[in-house]
């Protein structure tokens, strides 16, 4: 083989081996694209995932946020309604006191009143002698209805007719003279009638009798008032 021969072989040997370098050298770059199209895919895929995890983050946090302002609205409009609803209430309860003071002016219904709650006083302690206190303003018409409410009892209660002492030291403090004036003690009327030692009481002022009725009818009333609220 001569040198021409030998020339060609080694030029077809460099051919096959540059041909076979490019060949390696375009898999070499296809593998590489397809390595980081699927990294960046995966990147992307990462980044996505955490923006949509710090979306939902967010907005659970707008939505819990957003819960507790309607919550606490709402508890403050309750205790707004609530506070008017007891505002009303207790303009009612003032209105039946100044009724109740209304009674006291007349005189002769007066006096019936208080006999009835003399009567039913001593039907409560039923003791044979007690202690009387009432108004100072008030002593003249319960001295005129004492015995014939002491007669009414026995005759009721079947027994002798007790003994009443009306108190001349201690009596009832008077009427408040406006819904203003709310402090000291205050007495609308009525009696208080105790055992001669003191052991047991029976508050039948008119004040005291309000606060029963209205405490036993507070459930009526307030459906009364407030029942349309309910169906709205």
């Amino acid at each position: 083989m001569n040198d021409a021969d030998v020339g060609k072989q080694v030029q077809q040997m460099v051919r096959f081996i540059l041909q076979e370098a490019d060949e390696k050298a375009s898999e070499i770059t296809v593998a590489a694209e397809e390595e980081f199209s699927i990294e960046k895919l995966q990147l992307v895929e990462s980044e996505k995932r955490r923006v949509r995890q710090e979306y939902e983050r967010k907005e659970k946090q707008v939505d819990v946020r957003r819960k507790i302002e309607y919550s606490t609205e709402l508890n403050a409009a309750r205790i707004k309604l609530l506070q008017a609803q007891d505002d009303v209430v207790t303009g009612v309860k003032e209105s039946a006191g100044d009724a109740l003071l209304r009674v006291t002016k007349d005189a002769n219904a007066y006096k019936r009143v208080l006999k009835g709650l003399i009567v039913q006083s001593l039907l409560r302690l039923r003791e044979p002698a007690l202690v009387l206190r009432c108004r100072e303003t008030d002593r003249s018409l319960v001295e005129a209805v004492l015995e014939v409410a002491k007669k009414e009892y026995a005759e009721k209660a079947k027994v002798n007719l007790p003994k009443v002492i009306i108190d001349g030291k201690f009596y009832l403090p008077p009427q408040r003279s406006s819904r203003d004036d709310a402090h000291g003690p205050s007495c609308s009327g009525g009696v208080v009638l105790a055992s001669q030692d003191g052991k047991i009481v029976c508050d039948n002022t008119l004040d005291a009798r309000l606060s029963v009725s209205f405490r036993q009818k507070l459930p009526e009333i307030r459906k009364k008032l407030f029942s349309h609220q309910v169906s709205q």
